[in-house]
C-alpha cells in the first residue's frame, strides 16, 4: 500500500511538471512565430542581391537586354520573348513579395520596438530610415522596369487589386522620401547589427552616402522629364555621395550562399551564355584593359557570340573565371555609377563640382581600378583618342553613354537603363525580335496574372502609359 501511495505521488509530480512546462514543450524555438525585424531586413538585402545578380532566364534577362551576354542554344530571351517564361510575372513577384514585403514587415516590427534612452531611440530611428532607403531603391527599379506600378496601395494583404500609380508621381515621392531619410539619419549613432545589415554592417555614415548617391540617380534619371527638379535633386546630394573606391555590395559566401551566377553558370552544368559581340567588339576597338576581367580569350583574341543568334559555346570567349566564383560580390550602387551621372549632370548645366570631362575620367578610372586594373592602364586608356573626352566620337551622350554602359558590365539593369536614357551605345538587333517595332525593348510588359487578377486597374494603367507593349517608353525616356 505504501509503495502504491509513493507511486501516486510521483505521478502527480510528473503531471504537474508537464503542465508547468506545457507551453515550452509546444513552442518551436527554432522557428519563432515573431520574426525579428533585422532578420527580415537582411533577407530582403539577400533577395535583392540575388535577383540583380541572377542570369536565370526565368528571372533576370537584363544582361541580355543590355547585350553584355547572349544565348547559345535557347534564343527566345535574347530575341525579347519575355512572355513564354512569364518573366515579368516573376520579377513582379520577387520585388513585391520577397523584397518589398520583407522591408515593410521589417519596418512594422522596428516601429513596434520599445526602446529607452537616446542611443537606443536614435538607433531605432536610423534603422527605419535605412529600411526606407532600401524601399526607395526597389520601387525606383520597379518603375524603371514597368512604368506605372502599384505603389500607394501596394503590399496590403486586404487589397488584392491595388491601383497603379503614375510613374512620375512615384519618382517625385521617392525623391522626397530619400531627402527625408538623409536628413534624419544620424551617423553618430548605430542602426542594425553587422549580422542584420549585409551591405554596410550597420555603418550609418555609409548608408548616408548610399542615400545621397541614390538621390543623384533618381535626379539624373528624370532629367529629360523635369530638368528643374533633376537639377535641384542632384545638386543637393552629389557632394555627400560615395567617394572613389566606395560602393554598396553584397559579398557572397561559398556553398549554399554562393552567388547565383555561380549556380547558373557552373553548378548547373549548363553552358547557356557567352559574351555578346556587341560589347566584345566595342572593347576590342578601344583596346580596353578590362577585357581580361570580363571575358576569357578564345585562342589569342576576344570573340563574342553574335547577339540573338545560335552560338556554339566552344567557339567563342567565355565569361571570365572570377565572375563565376562562388564568392563574386554583387554591386548594388557605386562611385563609378555616380561619376558618370555627374558627368552627365555637368553637361546639362548642373553645378556638381567639376566639368564633364573630369567626372567622365573619374568614372573610367574607378571602373578600371574596381575590376583590378592599374593606374598605368587608366592613364593609357584615357590617352587614347577614341576614349579621351575631347576627341572620342560623338556628342556627350555617346561618350558618357558608351563608357557608363561598359562600366556596368554584369549589372544588366544598369546597362539597360543607361542605354534607354542616353540612346548609346548603338546595340545590335537580333534576327527575330519579339517587339512590335523590331527594336530593343523600352520596358517590361505587365505580368499576365495582372490581366486576370487585377483586370480593371491593369487596363487603366495600360491605357495611361500608351499601351502595355515593350516599345512604349517609361516617362523619363524622352528621346
Amino acid at each position: 500500500m505504501k509503495r502504491i501511495y509513493l507511486l501516486f505521488i510521483v505521478l502527480i509530480g510528473i503531471s504537474l511538471s508537464c503542465t508547468k512546462d506545457f507551453e515550452d514543450f509546444n513552442t518551436d524555438k527554432k522557428h519563432p512565430v515573431a520574426v525579428p525585424g533585422g532578420f527580415l531586413f537582411a533577407n530582403a538585402q539577400k533577395a535583392l542581391s540575388d535577383q540583380e545578380a541572377n542570369t536565370n532566364v526565368n528571372l533576370n534577362v537584363f544582361k541580355l537586354f543590355a547585350q553584355y551576354w547572349t544565348e547559345t542554344t535557347y534564343l527566345d530571351e535574347s530575341n525579347y520573348d519575355i512572355i513564354n517564361r512569364t518573366i515579368p510575372d516573376n520579377n513582379f513577384r520577387i520585388y513585391y513579395r520577397d523584397i518589398l514585403r520583407d522591408l515593410k514587415e521589417a519596418k512594422m516590427l522596428t516601429e513596434a520596438e520599445v526602446v529607452a534612452g537616446v542611443d537606443a531611440t536614435t538607433a531605432k530611428a536610423n534603422r527605419l530610415y535605412v529600411i526606407d532607403l532600401m524601399e526607395v531603391y526597389c520601387y525606383s527599379i520597379m518603375v524603371d522596369m514597368f512604368g506605372d506600378i502599384p505603389y500607394t496601395e501596394a503590399l496590403d494583404i486586404d487589397n488584392i487589386s491595388p491601383v497603379y500609380d503614375d510613374a512620375f508621381t512615384i519618382y517625385k515621392n521617392l525623391i522626397e522620401r530619400a531627402t527625408a531619410d538623409l536628413t534624419g539619419l544620424n551617423a553618430d549613432y548605430g542602426s542594425f547589427s553587422s549580422d542584420d545589415d549585409l551591405f554596410f554592417g550597420g555603418d550609418v555614415a555609409m548608408w548616408k552616402k548610399f542615400g545621397a548617391t541614390l538621390k543623384v540617380r533618381l535626379g539624373i534619371t528624370i532629367a529629360d522629364a523635369d530638368a528643374a527638379l533633376a537639377k535641384s535633386t542632384v545638386e543637393s546630394a552629389y557632394a555627400d555621395g560615395f567617394a572613389m573606391g566606395e560602393l554598396c555590395q553584397f559579398v557572397y559566401e561559398a556553398g549554399s550562399n554562393s552567388n547565383p551566377l555561380y549556380q547558373d553558370l557552373v553548378q548547373s552544368g549548363r553552358h547557356d551564355f557567352v559574351p555578346a559581340n556587341t560589347i566584345v567588339d566595342m572593347m576590342n576597338n578601344l583596346t580596353d584593359p578590362r577585357r581580361d576581367k570580363y571575358f576569357t580569350l578564345f585562342g589569342e583574341v576576344y570573340l563574342g557570340g553574335i547577339y540573338g543568334e545560335s552560338n556554339s559555346f566552344s567557339q567563342f570567349s567565355h565569361i571570365a573565371d572570377p565572375i563565376q566564383e562562388q564568392t563574386f560580390p554583387m554591386t548594388i550602387l557605386d562611385y563609378t555609377e555616380l561619376a558618370f551621372y555627374l558627368a552627365e549632370a555637368a553637361e546639362r548645366g548642373f553645378s556638381v563640382g567639376g566639368d564633364a570631362a573630369t567626372w567622365y575620367n573619374k568614372g573610367i578610372e574607378s571602373s578600371i581600378l574596381h575590376w583590378g586594373g592599374t593606374d598605368a592602364e587608366v592613364t593609357a586608356y584615357l590617352a587614347q583618342a577614341n576614349v579621351a573626352y575631347a576627341t572620342a566620337a560623338g556628342n556627350w551622350k555617346q561618350k558618357i553613354g558608351t563608357q557608363s554602359w561598359l562600366a556596368s558590365y554584369v549589372r544588366g539593369i544598369n546597362g539597360w537603363n543607361s542605354w534607354r536614357r542616353l540612346d548609346f551605345p548603338v546595340l545590335n538587333l537580333p534576327p527575330a525580335p519579339e517587339t512590335r517595332d523590331g527594336q530593343v525593348p523600352k520596358r517590361f510588359t505587365y505580368p499576365v496574372n495582372e490581366q486576370t487578377l487585377n483586370a480593371s486597374n491593369y487596363t487603366s494603367a495600360a491605357a495611361a502609359i500608351g499601351g502595355d507593349e515593350m516599345d512604349v517608353k517609361v516617362f523619363w525616356d524622352k528621346n
